[in-house]
């Protein structure tokens, strides 16, 4: 069990050193990050841009003057170049620098040379917060608008693995709806009732999978004996899914800016983990991102050999 960004740094710092390609790395804000993620002993840097604009950000952000960097002025074949590193091997980690998201994620599902593996890609957000004894992870708060229910199915496998990276065996799992009465005319209902059957039957990596589930009953074991509900995951999840974004998006910045949570996100799907971070991230959400990042590609290698029965997700 993960409970603090903190146990996450330590755990990759005490491993080797694990190779981040950042892709059009003249940005300050990822570079300083990047820094930070050197001084805790976690990261091999590999910056791929602008080799003209990297060198002065070097010396403003303390990272080393022999730090390498491959010269690519143009931002797009930059873009591509990075996603090769990571595609070869060179790289474990990519993450995006200063590019907009829609043509780095372009350079990451190029056909030769990108990381597509016939998954969705998926958002992952991982929460410290205050007075909780965990981290918890939510999915999907930053990529799919409206998953339907097979997208909803790709999301939860790629989180589950992930988590399995993570060393969370047997991650209890929420499939979050207003309430716990299935009806055809709250659509979310229904799926999540079919994703709780998939896992029974199998379809899932291994968990806990229940659904529809409220938040409260979710988070909060007296509200379940509230309401007269029986369940295995009440005040005791790992993960929530979404059943779309708004909802994702306004459950975590309540989070951060109410709760004044910590927060990590990287993007899943992929062969390997990226960190996409936003410019409100601060330095050390960067970070905490970062370190979630490398971990998930240490503990992948395992996660992503789980056999699972009638899941096709390849597109």
């Amino acid at each position: 069990m993960l409970r603090t960004f903190e146990e996450v740094i330590e755990h990759v710092k005490y491993t080797d050193k694990v190779p981040v390609c950042v892709a059009v790395a003249q940005d300050k804000d990822v570079l300083r990050a990047v820094k930070l993620a050197c001084d805790a002993d976690l990261v091999q840097p590999i910056l791929v841009g602008d080799e003209a604009a990297i060198r002065p950000l070097l010396r403003e952000t303390g990272l080393p003057a022999d730090t390498a960097i491959v010269d690519e002025p143009d931002t797009n074949k930059a873009a591509l170049t990075a996603v090769s590193l990571v595609h070869k091997g060179v790289a474990r980690v990519l993450m995006k620098g200063l590019i907009n998201s829609s043509d780095f994620l372009k350079a990451v599902l190029h056909a030769e040379e990108g990381l597509r593996t016939g998954r969705i890609l998926s958002h992952l957000a991982a929460f410290e917060v205050p007075g909780e004894t965990k981290l918890t992870f939510y999915s999907d708060a930053g990529m799919n608008i409206a998953p339907n229910l097979a997208e909803k199915k790709e999301i939860l496998i790629n989180a589950m693995l992930t988590l399995h990276g993570l060393g969370i065996e047997q991650p209890n799992v929420a499939v979050l709806t207003a309430n716990e009465r299935v009806s055809p005319k709250m659509p979310a209902t229904t799926d999540a009732r079919a994703l709780a059957e998939m896992a029974a039957e199998g379809e899932l990596p291994d968990g806990v999978v229940e659904g529809p589930i409220s938040f409260d009953v979710a988070v909060s074991r007296e509200a379940a004996i509230h309401k007269g509900l029986t369940s295995k995951v009440s005040g005791q999840v790992d993960l929530f899914l979404m059943p779309n974004i708004e909802t994702g998006n306004a459950l975590c910045k309540s989070l951060i800016y109410y709760a004044r949570s910590k927060m990590a996100g990287i993007v899943l799907g992929a062969s390997n983990p990226i960190v996409l971070t936003s410019r409100a991230d601060s330095p050390e959400g960067k970070l905490n991102s970062i370190a979630l990042a490398c971990m998930a590609a240490k503990g992948s290698g395992n996660a992503m050999n789980i056999n699972l029965r009638s899941t096709d997700v390849m597109h």
